[in-house]
C-alpha cells in the first residue's frame, strides 16, 4: 500500500506550504536538499541551463520513463524554468525569483552568483527574510577555487581511509554519501532559519561545504584521533570498537551480525550451542571480545559454516540478536514492505497518470500530510507560467 491511503479530508498540509524556494543548484547535494524540502510542501522552483539543463539530466543510463534515473531520484515535486543567467533580461527575472523567494540554494563557485547580481548581500536589502544556503567542496576560502566532487572529498576527507579491506586499498561508499549527508545538513539548516526568522523577521546566509559535512559524519571515528590520538584505519566489515558486530561467513554466504552488549552476545553464544563463550575470560567482555577478536571469529564461524545464513537469521532473530543476510536494493525494498513501512511513492505526471515508483521521505506523520507526488519535471516544464508570475506586477517588500 502506498502512504497516505487516508481519505483527502483526513490529511494535514505540508508544514512548508507556501514557502518559496529558489533553487538555483545542480547534480546532487543542492537538489536532494530542495526535494526534502518539495516533499514537505514547499514550492521549488528549479532554475536550469537552457538547453541543457542540470547536467545529471545527462547522467545515465540507466533511463527511466521519465529520463536519467540520477536525475529523477533528487527532483521530484519541482517546477523547471530556463534562464539564462549570462542574458540580462533573464538574469532580471532570476533576480525578481530570488527576491520573491523564502529561501535561495545555489552551488556556483565562490563568487559566481555575486558576479551575476545575485550574491545574498545584495538581495537581503530588498528581501531582509530572506535564507540564502550556499554549498560548496570546501568552503569559501582557501579551498574556494577547488571544484565539489564527493569522490574526491571521500578521498581528501578520509572516508576512503577507513573504508575497505584491512589489507586492501581504500574504497568509496557505494553512493554519494557526501553529497546526501550535505543535502541534510542543508534541509536542516534552512528549517532550523525559518523558525528563527518567525522570531526575528530576518533571514541568514548559511554556508555549507562538502568537506566539513563529512567530516562531522565521522562521529566516532574521528573523535578516536581527536579524543584518543589514534588514527582509525580499515577494518572491512568490522567495527573498531564492538565484537560481533560484522559479516560471519554461513555455509551459503556472509551474516552480518551486531552484538552490541554482552547480553546479546550470551544469547548468539546460546543459540549457536556455545554458551560457554560467554563464560570465557577472553569473550566475556565486549572490551575481552575486541582484544581477541581473531580467535572468537574462527569459533563463531566453526558453527555458522553448519547451516545457510538464512537458518542463522531466523535463528537469531528469535532469539533477540541483530543478524541479516546481505541483501540487494530490490531485495531490501521487499523487506522494507514486509515490514509495513511502505517505502516508495508512485509519482505522477502533469496530466496526473503513473509516471513511476520512487523511494519515498522517510519521515512518517501523523496526522498523515497531503504529500505531493508530482514527477521530475522536463526541461523547461513550467517556463510559461514561471516567466508569467515573474512579469507580473508585484513590490519587494523593504
Amino acid at each position: 500500500m502506498l502512504p497516505n491511503s487516508a481519505p483527502a479530508e483526513q490529511l494535514a498540509a505540508g508544514p512548508l506550504e507556501g514557502i518559496i524556494i529558489a533553487d538555483f543548484s545542480r547534480v546532487l547535494a543542492g537538489p536532494l536538499a530542495t526535494m526534502t524540502l518539495a516533499d514537505l510542501g514547499a514550492r521549488v522552483i528549479k532554475v536550469e541551463r537552457p538547453g541543457t539543463g542540470d547536467d545529471t539530466r545527462q547522467w545515465g543510463p540507466p533511463f527511466s520513463a521519465t529520463g536519467a534515473t540520477y536525475f529523477d531520484s533528487v527532483n521530484r515535486n519541482k517546477e523547471s524554468v530556463c534562464l539564462d543567467l549570462t542574458d540580462p533580461a533573464d538574469r532580471k527575472l532570476a533576480r525578481t525569483l530570488a527576491l520573491r523567494a523564502d529561501v535561495v540554494v545555489e552551488n556556483f563557485m565562490t563568487g559566481t552568483m555575486e558576479k551575476l547580481g545575485l550574491g545574498f548581500a545584495d538581495l537581503a536589502v530588498q528581501n531582509p527574510g530572506l535564507i540564502y544556503a550556499s554549498i560548496t567542496g570546501f568552503g569559501s576560502a582557501g579551498g574556494a577555487a577547488l571544484p565539489g566532487y564527493d569522490f574526491i572529498v571521500q578521498a581528501l576527507g578520509g572516508l576512503m581511509s577507513i573504508t575497505g579491506k584491512a589489507d586492501g586499498g581504500p574504497v568509496k561508499a557505494g553512493v554519494a554519501l557526501v553529497d546526501v549527508l550535505t543535502a541534510k545538513d542543508a534541509a536542516i539548516g534552512i528549517l532550523a532559519a525559518l523558525t528563527a526568522r518567525h522570531a526575528t523577521g530576518r533571514g541568514a546566509r548559511l554556508e555549507l561545504n562538502l568537506l566539513s559535512s563529512l567530516q562531522a559524519a565521522l562521529v566516532n571515528q574521528g573523535q578516536a584521533y581527536l579524543g584518543a590520538g589514534q588514527i582509525p584505519g580499515r577494518l572491512g566489515n568490522d567495527h573498531p570498537s564492538i565484537v560481533p558486530y560484522q559479516l560471519l561467513r554461513c555455509a551459503d554466504g556472509p551474516l552480518a551480525v551486531a552484538c552490541g552488549n554482552d547480553a546479546q552476545f550470551a544469547r548468539f553464544a546460546a543459540v549457536l550451542g556455545r554458551d560457554e563463550l560467554a563464560a570465557d575470560p577472553r569473550f566475556a567482555t565486549n572490551s575481552a571480545r575486541v582484544a581477541h577478536r581473531g580467535e572468537l571469529v574462527e569459533l563463531l564461524e566453526q558453527v555458522l559454516h553448519t547451516a545457510p545464513a538464512g537458518h542463522w537469521q531466523t535463528q537469531l532473530t528469535a532469539a533477540s540478536v541483530p543478524a541479516g543476510q546481505v541483501a540487494t536494493i530490490a531485495e531490501g525494498l521487499d523487506y522494507a514492505v514486509s515490514l509495513g513501512l511502505e517505502p516508495v511513492i508512485e509519482v505522477q505526471d502533469p496530466g496526473g497518470g503513473p509516471a513511476g515508483l520512487q523511494v519515498r521521505h522517510p519521515i512518517s506523520w501523523t496526522p498523515p500530510l497531503r504529500v505531493r507526488s508530482q514527477a521530475p519535471p522536463a526541461l523547461g516544464a513550467h517556463d510559461q507560467s514561471v516567466r508569467g508570475w515573474l512579469a507580473a506586477d508585484w513590490t519587494p517588500t523593504e
